[in-house]
């Protein structure tokens, strides 16, 4: 099976062999169509907090970077539907009016990403600040600390993946007719699949070893990099969402064991209502 040294240039970590039945001969470098990207970014549920009106609260905070001035509009997307409704709550003792006013709604990542590339560079733009679950930051963290790296903080949302075996391969799932190198929201859920590919293959327990990348730069590569080993990355919700969102849909509606729903398209930010800095 031939190297695909793919993932280490394109998200910043040493890439290798696929574990499974992937190779790399006779791939060429095609553009990924946008409509696969938001194949891939529609089944994850992100939550924001919305106003009467259903748009996203907005807030304004000063631009950064070199020669930057004034003030940027930012909408807040989190991860974790638990974490977006304890900001409401804490809005409740900053800003009770406001907060009589605003609910948490689940959209798609899908469309996230289609609203940012639709207002870049607007005048008007709003940016998506995405909000990551503490637990996971943390969990990110003591991954590279057991790298021997020294850090203290982690930027961006984590997403973790799993590599190992006799050729130090990304660990793979069978979807439909394809493996797919799988990136989990949560570091727990990834550890029970290798808890489970472990006891498939006992000679490999010791090799296995949990990496970290972020969401935002997953979300960059897919936009800008002709790579077509993008293509087998795929992102794993939080089952924590998905069954929120489940919880959402009326009784009968939809099935268990089917693709979950997606989540109702953002609406179109607004301008007029300000979230507290």
């Amino acid at each position: 099976m031939k190297s695909l040294v793919r993932l280490g240039a394109i998200l910043g970590i040493a890439g290798s062999a696929l574990l499974g039945s992937l190779a790399a001969d006779n791939m060429s470098a095609l553009a990924i169509p946008e409509a696969q990207i938001l194949d891939k970014l529609r089944p994850v549920p992100v939550f924001t907090i919305t106003d009467a009106q259903g748009a996203p609260l907005i807030a304004s905070v000063p631009k950064q970077g070199q020669g930057q001035t004034g003030n940027a509009s930012v909408a807040g997307i989190f991860i974790s539907q638990k974490d977006a409704q304890a900001f409401v709550e804490q809005l409740k003792t900053r800003n009770p009016q406001l907060a009589a006013s605003v609910r948490v709604m689940p959209v798609s990542l899908g469309e996230i990403y289609q609203i940012t590339q639709a207002n870049k560079g607007k005048p008007d733009e709003v940016q998506f600040a995405y909000v990551p679950t503490p637990q996971q930051v943390q969990s990110a963290k003591t991954v590279l600390q057991q790298t021997g790296q020294q850090v203290n903080e982690f930027n961006g949302v984590p997403l973790f993946l799993a590599r190992g075996g006799p050729e130090n391969g990304y660990l793979t799932i069978q979807r439909g007719q394809q493996e797919v190198i799988p990136l989990f929201f949560n570091k727990e859920e990834l550890q029970a699949v290798v808890e489970r590919f472990k006891q498939q293959q006992p000679n490999a327990t010791a090799s296995i070893k949990i990496e970290v990348v972020n969401l935002e730069s997953v979300l960059e590569a897919l936009r800008t990099e002709n790579d077509p080993f993008l293509t087998q990355l795929i992102l794993i919700p939080p089952r924590e969402s998905l069954e929120f969102v489940r919880s959402l849909q009326p009784a009968g509606a939809g099935n268990q064991n089917q693709r979950p729903a997606t989540p109702s398209p953002a609406p179109a930010p607004s301008q007029n209502r300000q979230a507290p800095r």
